[in-house]
This record gives C-alpha cells, sequence and structure tokens, in this order.
C-alpha cells in the first residue's frame, strides 16, 4: 500500500481506502497494454477514500519513476470505471457514481 500527498495537502493512504478498482488491460499479441495510460508501462488504479473522495493512483514499471495519486471528479471517476469495462450492474460499480453515467456515455 501506499501513501501520497495529495494537491490540495491532504494525505491519502491505499490501505485506508474504502473501495478500488483495477484497470483493464488488452493483450497486443506481446504485452499487456492498459487501457487507462495505453501504456504496458504505465498503469493507474481508482480508489475511493474513506470520506467517499475518489482518487486515481499512478505507477510505472520504468525504472526511477515516481508514483503518485490526484483527486478526480465523480463524473471523471465514472468515465475511468466505464472506460475500464467496469459495469454499472456490477455490485461493487458505486451507487454515488451511477448519476453521472448519463452525462459520461452515450
Amino acid at each position: 500500500m501506499s501513501r501520497y500527498q495529495m494537491s490540495d495537502g491532504t494525505v491519502v493512504d491505499t490501505k485506508n481506502a474504502t473501495a478500488s478498482w483495477g484497470e483493464s488491460t488488452r493483450w497486443d499479441g506481446h504485452n499487456h497494454i492498459s487501457v487507462a495510460t495505453g501504456s504496458q508501462w504505465e498503469h493507474q488504479t481508482l480508489y475511493r477514500s474513506r470520506k467517499g473522495r475518489y482518487y486515481v493512483e499512478h505507477t510505472s514499471r520504468r525504472d526511477g519513476s515516481t508514483p503518485g495519486a490526484e483527486w478526480v471528479s465523480l463524473e471523471e471517476a465514472c468515465r475511468w470505471l466505464l472506460a475500464n469495462e467496469h459495469s454499472p450492474e456490477d455490485e461493487n460499480f458505486p451507487e454515488d457514481l451511477k448519476d453521472h453515467i448519463d452525462k459520461v456515455s452515450e
């Protein structure tokens, strides 16, 4: 688990998150490519903090890279989940994001 200081000064710890969702990947014949980043090296995970805010953790398998995290809006979190193949019908799809589905998808 990781701890990050956010742009607003808040410190988040992924072990305190109430939920997390992994990115989807696609096999290109050689590597698993992240749907979220389009890279085999860069990855993302969406978290819901214990206070109900959403943030994306950015990690990399590149030597010398520094992981980080950023807050995302409810619409951005919903968009991230849908793009990464998390279905609103899944039991773990957040209820507070379901109101944003029509705003971010067609």
